[in-house]
């Protein structure tokens, strides 16, 4: 009985004996009910992400079913295992927390158990990036699939989605406009059924990213979670796993630097999350690949934004599904994208996009001629109150706040500003800059999706619907406004951010890819020397190793031992 290093064979416990390691595994896993003819095939493992917290992964159970009956179909042996499941408004502090969590979760269990391959099972913003990570450190043979978006709502004949709408609604609620009986009703009517947010949020935007890198069959992206066309690309996704089983064909053959190239000029294309940024760092990161931000900005000003899709635009991603998906992108930036990456099909990226069905007339993709943002979605900064970089989602911002030199408003904490935000004392004009610190990776912690400040309620009551809004944190995918994000490096690591004070001048100059501090380096050298770090950090569990570990954010805010090539701190 050698080792084959296949199937029941691979990674066997250790006990000094491989004969009898592989004797006792067969025995507790015939306890299962397996037959040997089933036990001799190929072991395709699939993460089981399914969780009562998480309603964007409700389908799931019926994904794994299809996907094992792809798999069966081909001649492999299907075996789903438990993973981490993480839904945005169920983690707390927040989902971003946890993702290096879960990667760690999803790496360790496939290079623990017995698959010669492995289906991921992705949706909700950090479960895609965190699969990836994981799979792409364990480099079995990997492919994905996701939930798919969920489909629209509608309230008082108003088609509504997730979650865009939650917040242009609720921004509506604090302005006094819908009084609260009515929100509660519209809470009911934003997330319809099952599945992931259905505008450019973080997860359309992570699986559109995911097929454009390769790792996932081709037009998966954007099925709706409810269609029959999801079923059964998910039972493709088992029967191709089988292949790459035999193939050997694996993450780090895919996911080269072309193909993370392909990945980023879909994000400007396509209007996406800025939370993208971060999470293709992150997996490139796993590879050894330093992912070129000055290039990525570039991207931004030669690709347009062409996806008419909220909060950039005002379709749903179910429209973008009936306009042909992905394909209907790549079509007009081809000349774009490297052609000749490899894909999880085994295929070019170029021979898929000539294998897609022939382009119809449609509404939701504008030719590059006529796009929704000529500029491209994301814009990276720099200047003296981010020296190693910010971001900004110019696709969803106020045109006339692009150039903006506004007083600061500075909050110090989430605690700080929910406490004054609201407050009819709070000094705030609608020309001034909110300014949120210790809101980053280990600010906060976790970097949460705060940085889309809420408009002061005396402001929102008068009219005001955008402001220009700084901080180190995050925002979702599916905000919208003047938003600059990412600020590094952070305010808790002592960054420019934590220097600023009340009544000190900003600048924004978007066209020139800046944000500036207005204050002298002699006062900031005041500043600098009085400030202090904030409280100690965690002694145990995982949160101490998350404040050891825990990178900012133009590393992807990854643990640092978990790169290919750790960096020198």
């Amino acid at each position: 009985m050698s080792d084959q290093k296949t199937g029941m064979r691979k990674g066997l416990a250790q006990y000094g004996d491989a004969a009898f390691s592989l004797f006792l595994r067969k025995a507790f896993i015939k306890a299962m009910g397996y037959s040997d003819d089933a036990l001799s095939r190929p072991i395709i493992g699939i993460t089981n992400t399914y969780s009562a917290f998480n309603a964007c992964h409700r389908n799931v159970p019926d994904l794994i079913d299809a996907i094992k009956r792809g798999v069966m179909l081909a001649g492999g042996m299907p075996l789903e295992f438990p993973i981490i499941s993480m839904h945005e408004s169920f983690s707390h502090p927040t989902s971003m927390f946890l993702r290096n969590l879960m990667s760690i979760d999803a790496e360790e269990m496939i290079r623990a158990q017995p698959m010669d391959a492995v289906v991921l099972i992705g949706g909700c913003d950090k479960t895609v990036p965190a699969l990836l990570m994981g799979a792409a450190s364990a480099d079995v043979p990997a492919i994905l699939t996701v939930t798919g978006p969920m489909i629209t709502g509608s309230h008082k004949g108003e088609r509504l989605g997730a979650c865009t709408d939650c917040r242009r609604l609720w921004g509506q609620h604090r302005a006094g406009a819908i009084d609260g009986d009515e929100i509660e009703v519209i809470s009911g009517k934003l997330a319809p059924g099952p599945g992931t947010c259905m505008v450019m949020g973080t997860a359309s935007t992570m699986a559109l990213c995911a097929e454009a890198l390769g790792m996932m069959l081709p037009g998966g992206a954007a099925i709706p979670a409810v269609d029959a066309d999801r079923l059964r690309h998910a039972e493709a996704t088992g029967a191709r796993a089988v292949a790459l089983a035999a193939e050997k064909l694996r993450p780090a053959d895919i996911m080269t630097p072309g193909a993370f190239g392909n990945a980023l000029r879909v994000l400007q294309a396509i209007g996406g999350s800025t939370n993208a940024v971060i999470h293709l760092v992150a997996m490139a990161g796993r590879l050894g690949i330093e992912l070129d931000m000055a290039g990525f900005d570039r991207m931004g000003q030669e690709t347009p934004v062409l996806v008419d899709l909220k909060p950039s635009g005002q379709h749903y991603m179910e429209d973008l599904h009936r306009a042909g998906g992905l394909a209907t992108v790549l079509r007009e930036i081809r000349d774009q994208v490297d052609l000749d990456c490899v894909t999880v099909s085994g295929r070019t990226l170029g021979a898929e996009l000539e294998r897609a069905p022939a382009a119809w007339d449609q509404a939701v993709v504008r030719p590059a001629s006529d796009p929704i943002h000529a500029g491209g979605g994301l814009r990276v900064l720099a200047g003296s109150l981010a020296p190693n970089g910010a971001l900004i989602k110019q696709a969803a911002a106020t045109p006339a706040l692009m150039q903006h030199e506004g007083r600061a408003v500075v909050f110090g904490s989430l605690e700080d500003m929910a406490e004054r935000l609201d407050s009819d004392d709070l000094d705030v004009a609608a020309d001034d800059v909110l300014v949120l610190q210790n809101a980053g990776p280990k600010g906060a912690p976790g970097m949460p999706e705060a940085g889309y400040i809420p408009i002061p309620r005396k402001l929102a009551a008068a009219g005001v619907k955008d402001m220009v809004r700084i901080s180190d944190a995050r925002m979702s995918g599916t905000a919208f406004g003047t938003i600059v994000l990412h600020i590094s490096p952070e305010a808790a690591e002592g960054g420019p951010l934590a220097l600023v004070q009340d009544g000190d001048r900003i600048r924004l100059d978007v066209a020139g890819g800046r944000i500036d501090l207005l204050v002298d380096e002699v006062e900031l050298g005041r500043r600098r020397a009085r400030w202090t770090a904030p409280a100690a950090t965690p002694k145990r569990g995982y949160a101490k190793l998350y404040f050891d570990e825990v990178l900012q954010a133009e590393h992807g805010c990854d643990f640092n031992f978990l790169r290919a090539e750790p960096l020198e701190r």
